[in-house]
């Protein structure tokens, strides 16, 4: 069971680990050093494999959590957990996608001196989206290791 408990912690931490890495860090550093279109193209590049991770981690995790809930104590906290984590997965899915393929397909109107202004309005609508996926997604993450947390006391 230790084992089991190391691999879910693990897939948890390094999911949302990646995210948080990315976002806090990579990302702004990226825009800051790059010209806007070496900026884009790096981003373009590292979003598959940062969705990737989340792809692998979170079913991990959500197979775990389902298993945790079926065999430890604590079942509602891991029940909590898991239902958590299944809505993380499939926004992470949605997000990567969905939402990421429309933003890369209309990605140069940001490098564009006179951008279609329906096109800019797109371009920004979606990567707000994005945004706000990947921000829910970090917080049901941290919902679900908190709650693992609080399974994983004695009293629960």
């Amino acid at each position: 069971m230790a084992a089991v408990l190391f691999v879910y912690l693990l897939s948890l931490v390094c999911w949302l680990g990646g995210m948080v890495f990315f976002s806090a860090l990579v990302a702004p550093l990226v825009f800051k050093v790059l010209p806007m279109a070496e900026a884009g193209k790096l981003q373009a590049v590292l979003f598959p494999r940062y969705y990737l991770l989340g792809y692998i981690c979170g079913a991990i995790a959500v197979v775990l959590a389902i298993f945790l809930c079926a065999t430890r104590a604590q079942r509602m906290w891991w029940a909590i957990a898991a239902l958590a984590l299944v809505v993380a997965l499939g926004l992470t899915v949605y997000a990567g996608a969905v939402v990421r393929p429309r933003v890369d397909a209309i990605r140069t109107v940001t490098e564009e001196a006179n951008p279609d202004p329906a096109r800019r309005a797109e371009f920004d609508r979606l990567h707000h989206l994005s945004v706000m996926l990947n921000g829910g997604v970090m917080l049901l993450d941290l919902a679900a290791l908190f709650v693992s947390a609080v399974a994983l006391t004695p009293r629960g």
